[in-house]
């Protein structure tokens, strides 16, 4: 049987409609989609979940899952040359430049807010390396229950074999939105980067980058999570969505067009809020397999440890099913606590911004004669692939 259920194995239009449930959106041309319910892990309708598809940039979610965690926001990288090679041609950038100074959560910045290949490479030579990062992201995939991805660059960017599904990436951006930090990376719209260094003052300067997230503040109670284009994949989107204390996550895969995947998931979100309490799940999402190792509240407590946070984790659908119907309360308070901690965090991380960007300001105004910085004013940097 399909990781979820049987009905997500099957090919075409999965849909389990009750009386007074709204139509699904005509005209989709997504290859492959999925609308699940963020909370619960139901999914509400699919079509072709487990489709097999390049995912470009919409892997940079598991990258994030698998490194996020482990090194703190504040930590200060100075980045080699040798961590900028290898990068694919084509490749978004952030705009990294070697032998300067980077903060942790500068180089995620980088990595959601400008797709980043840089950052990620960064971020993955820190992390012990390419090879190593792909071969954890790979375990975390695994531990995820995503069994179609197969793991060969941290970036997304096009290699042969690199493939994931519609049901795959919704996994992802469902374990990666149990992170606060994952969810305030992916819901800010814009923020200061570091730039080149002034060799007569020694000053650093900046520059701003902004989300290259279409529906990120058009679309109402959106709050991230990640886009993706290469060439060869088309475009590529998983959405979460918050709407009356419900909240949604929406996968599309390519579409027949670069626009259509953002166009597409707004309209399989509103079907999703319109088709609350009319719809029966044709499938479920997977929990972590990993979370089922973490000490039980009562043994961590015994331990000195502290309880872990995390959803309890089911493998198998149908128990799955049980856990849903028994604690879909529990879920819920808890999306809604993580939700408005993105609001919080977020506004956290601007305030430090804006008031760096004063420090900044002053010192500019002390010392007038800053060079323009060696990358470019804001959307210099030319973004083919994300």
């Amino acid at each position: 049987m399909a990781v979820g259920g049987q009905r997500l194995g099957q090919a075409g239009v999965q849909v389990a409609p009750l009386a007074g449930a709204p139509a699904l959106p005509t005209g989709l041309t997504g290859q492959s989609w999925l609308v699940a319910d963020a909370a619960t892990g139901e999914v509400l309708a699919a079509y072709n979940a487990h489709l097999k598809l390049p995912p470009a940039s919409t892997l940079k979610m598991l990258f994030a899952d698998t490194v996020l965690p482990k090194f703190d926001r504040a930590t200060v990288h100075h980045v080699a040359p040798a961590e900028l090679t290898g990068l694919g041609q084509g490749s978004s950038l952030v705009g990294i430049k070697e032998d300067l100074d980077y903060r942790v959560e500068d180089l995620w910045r980088g990595v959601f807010l400008s797709s980043g290949n840089d950052a990620v490479h960064v971020l993955a030579h820190m992390n012990g390396g390419i090879e190593q990062t792909v071969a954890q992201m790979q375990a975390r995939a695994d531990s995820l229950q995503a069994r179609d991805t197969h793991v060969v660059s941290p970036d997304g960017y096009d290699t042969d074999g690199q493939v994931s599904s519609a049901y795959d990436l919704t996994l992802f951006a469902r374990a990666g939105m149990r992170n606060a930090d994952f969810r305030a990376y992916c819901g800010t719209r814009d923020a200061q980067f570091p730039g080149a260094l002034d060799k007569a003052t020694g000053q650093r300067s900046s520059f701003g980058i902004a989300n290259t997230d279409r529906l990120l503040g058009s679309y109402p109670g959106l709050i991230g999570v990640k886009n993706g284009y290469t060439t060869n994949a088309g475009s590529t989107f998983t959405g979460a969505a918050v709407r009356n204390g419900r909240s949604l996550l929406v996968t599309v895969m390519h579409p027949d067009s670069y626009m259509k995947v953002y166009e597409e998931t707004a309209a399989l979100l509103d079907w999703g809020f319109a088709a609350a309490g009319h719809i029966q799940a044709v499938g479920l999402l997977a929990e972590d397999t990993a979370a089922a190792a973490t000490p039980a509240p009562a043994a961590a407590a015994a331990g000195g440890g502290k309880p872990s946070p995390a959803v309890p984790a089911v493998a198998h659908p149908a128990a799955a099913q049980a856990a849903v119907e028994g604690s879909s309360t529990g879920a819920m308070a808890w999306w809604g606590t993580a939700v408005a901690g993105v609001a919080l965090l977020a506004a956290g991380l601007r305030l430090r911004a804006r008031r760096r960007q004063r420090r900044r300001q002053r010192r500019r105004r002390a010392v007038p004669a800053l060079s323009v910085p060696e990358n470019g004013p804001v959307g210099a940097t030319a973004v083919r692939r994300r």
